[in-house]
């Protein structure tokens, strides 16, 4: 009989989902061709959005006055690159925030994966730091600001705190739950084939837990990318924060969209740049998927 464990988060109860592994292959099949027919439908939805949104910044006037129609960010963006603003165009701005989304992002990785697979391999480990854990993950990056610059003053390393503390806790709970919902009979197996303790970890471990893993970091970039605008609240002359914070300073609602607009380009195509790499890493689940 398979041991059931616990697989819950840190602070939290959770029930293990079932494996996609258990669909037969004609489902998966039908799957994927679902997921090649909605390319159309998302062609369909964006045009849907962008024309309702040029429509209610062009026609209502309450609308208009606040809110920057696409046309109108198109023409914002053209101009933050073609000039300069603080010192910086456009791309001068992007490297600014990526910077310190990446550092940022790095020590959560860093950081938080260590972290959560303490926590799952050691009930030590756990009854140590998951009280510290529980008090930190319902607080946002925005409450730390203050805190952070009386720590650490008004240079570089208060923006790269903040954006840890939005990235780290996807990282720990997913490692923390990707070690957890590995079923017990597959350490078994090993026990039963003369494997040690390494052997366990090598074969079962870390093949299993490494997707789980993989779907936290794919969060966390996100979230860094979500926090820049929190972290370069703090007296920052540069980044794409600082021009959605300039734009709300100076009433420019095409300025605010458009760092916006650019923060969640920049967060989807940092999600797809991670999730590439975990596909070349974790090649074995695209070869049972096509099974």
């Amino acid at each position: 009989m398979a041991t059931t464990r616990n697989a819950a988060g840190p602070c939290a109860g959770s029930a293990k989902a079932p494996s996609p592994l258990n669909e037969a292959p004609g489902a998966r099949g039908r799957a994927r061709g679902l997921r090649g027919s909605e390319y159309p439908l998302h062609v369909v939805s964006l045009v849907l959005f962008f024309a309702i949104w040029q429509w209610a910044g062009s026609r209502i006037p309450e609308a208009g006055a606040a809110l920057a129609t696409p046309t109108q960010v198109m023409a914002s963006l053209a101009d933050l690159y073609r000039t300069q603003f603080a010192g910086l165009t456009l791309p001068g701005h992007i490297w600014a925030s990526a910077v310190r989304v990446l550092a940022g992002f790095a020590i959560a990785v860093a950081l938080g994966i260590p972290a959560g697979l303490g926590m799952a391999y050691s009930p030590v480990f756990r009854a140590l730091f998951n009280p510290i854990f529980c008090l930190l993950k319902p607080m946002p990056p925005l409450a730390w600001i203050s805190v952070a610059i009386l720590w650490m003053g008004i240079g570089e390393a208060p923006k790269i705190f903040i954006i840890v503390l939005g990235s780290l806790i996807p990282v720990i709970l997913n490692s923390y739950n990707g070690l957890l919902l590995i079923d017990e009979e597959m350490y078994d197996v090993v026990r039963m084939l003369g494997g040690n303790r390494w052997d366990r970890i090598r074969l079962v471990s870390a093949p299993a837990a490494l997707p789980s893993i993989g779907a936290g970091l794919q969060i966390a970039i996100s979230v860094a990318w979500g926090s820049v605008v929190a972290a370069e609240m703090v007296s920052s002359r540069s980044g794409l924060g600082f021009i959605i914070m300039q734009g709300m300073k100076i009433s420019d609602p095409g300025m605010i969209i458009s760092g916006m607009v650019v923060i969640a380009l920049l967060a989807f195509l940092s999600s797809l740049l991670v999730e590439a790499l975990l596909r070349r890493v974790c090649v074995w689940q695209h070869d049972i998927g096509n099974l």
